[in-house]
């Protein structure tokens, strides 16, 4: 994914996130891009600092004790996650891909849904601008650990 700090002609900030360098470009080019202060599609790039992965030095590694404890962390953040998505959202089932594209539409009511998709229907939804994410998967139960 690529962050670029936006702004739109009343110069209100904000950011958005992107599949690919040129999808901003393509998808502003067919109006998909909007502002969420004022609605505008007359967006621009903003010049940011470039966002540098990797601040530790090659061989360097966490203690085993420490690697597992944020591996826990993580693992406990994911599951916080989508038990939040199970609870509040609206299951569609293998329909995600129609009703997601009927919500952006203005088709379908406003809500938060999840449900599957194909890895085609999910490239479509991006491609034209949907908002999705793949949820964290389920959490692995220890009565199903070896």
């Amino acid at each position: 994914m690529i962050r670029y700090a936006l702004a739109c002609d009343q110069d209100h900030g904000f950011e958005g996130w992107f599949a690919r360098a040129g999808d901003f470009d393509d998808q502003a080019a067919r109006d998909l891009v909007a502002c969420p202060v004022c609605g505008s599609s007359t967006v621009r790039k903003q010049i940011m600092a470039p966002a540098l992965a990797g601040t530790k030095k090659r061989g360097e590694s966490l203690p085993p004790e420490a690697a597992g404890a944020k591996r826990a962390m993580m693992m406990e953040a994911m599951a916080r996650v989508r038990a939040h998505v199970e609870d509040t959202f609206d299951y569609v089932g293998d329909t995600f891909a129609r009703e997601a594209r009927a919500i952006h539409e203005g088709k379908s009511e406003e809500r938060g849904i999840y449900g599957e998709a194909t890895a085609a229907e999910v490239k479509s939804l991006v491609e034209d601008g949907v908002p999705v994410a793949a949820l964290p998967p389920e959490p692995v139960k220890k009565t199903e650990v070896n």
